[in-house]
């Protein structure tokens, strides 16, 4: 017999894992599919224009750092896959286009968390035992898509929002923004992870209320509530 609280978690990454790889890895393939689509394949040539999420795993960003957060009750939920390879010039219009392509991360999680909210209608159908399964990863990936989309907007590269304002921003601005880019990962992982010891609570402080706002619009939207 399984141990009570091993048989807890186990069902806790049950409920998560699955939601949180297929939208860290989905993510990464939009990236993919829309640069192919104005031009650029190098991500194509090298396989990531795929829905198999082995496709775009990190080790670290997709499994081992959410597991971390996930098994000791971290307040927030974060990870990501290996960046898909953009060549900028071989775009048709190298400066739209680079928005598009960032846009098309987060607007799959959109879509994902919508399509999430729809499927709760469909676990009424489903036997007992596996419906309360079934809603709790589908409630997750709402959850998990709504915080990728709003998280990877934030206007700092390497994330999505830092390279849309990079592709909109007069040069003057976009040009110094761009450069933050080699810095952008290690300041947003001091932002998460230093600032709650100091009781700041950037996730908590910031993000939650576009999160719940935007959860809450979806599952409207999907006639859920």
């Amino acid at each position: 017999m399984i141990a009570p609280d091993l048989a807890a978690a186990f069902y806790k990454i049950s409920v998560w894992a699955l939601p949180l790889v297929l939208a860290i890895t989905l993510h990464e393939a939009a990236h993919a599919l829309v640069a192919r689509r104005l031009g650029d394949d190098t991500a194509q040539r090298l396989g990531r224009v795929s829905l198999n999420p082995l496709r775009h795993v990190d080790p670290f960003g997709t499994v081992l750092l959410p597991g971390i957060l996930l098994l000791t009750g971290s307040p927030f939920l974060f990870g990501w896959a290996k960046p898909v390879p953009i060549n900028l010039w071989r775009m048709h219009n190298p400066r739209r286009d680079m928005v598009l392509v960032a846009l098309a991360g987060p607007g799959i999680n959109l879509l994902l968390a919508l399509l999430s909210a729809l499927l709760l209608h469909l676990t009424l159908f489903l036997p007992s035992g596996m419906a309360g399964w079934a809603e709790a990863n589908l409630a997750n990936s709402v959850l998990i898509n709504v915080i990728l989309a709003v998280f990877n907007m934030i206007p700092l590269p390497p994330l999505d929002g830092g390279r849309v304002a990079v592709g909109v921003l007069p040069q003057a601005l976009a040009l110094p923004l761009a450069r933050m880019e080699r810095y952008g990962m290690v300041i947003l992982l001091g932002a998460l992870l230093v600032l709650p010891v100091l009781g700041i609570n950037l996730f908590q402080s910031v993000l939650w209320t576009p999160i719940r706002s935007l959860a809450m619009a979806i599952y409207a939207l999907a006639g859920v509530i």
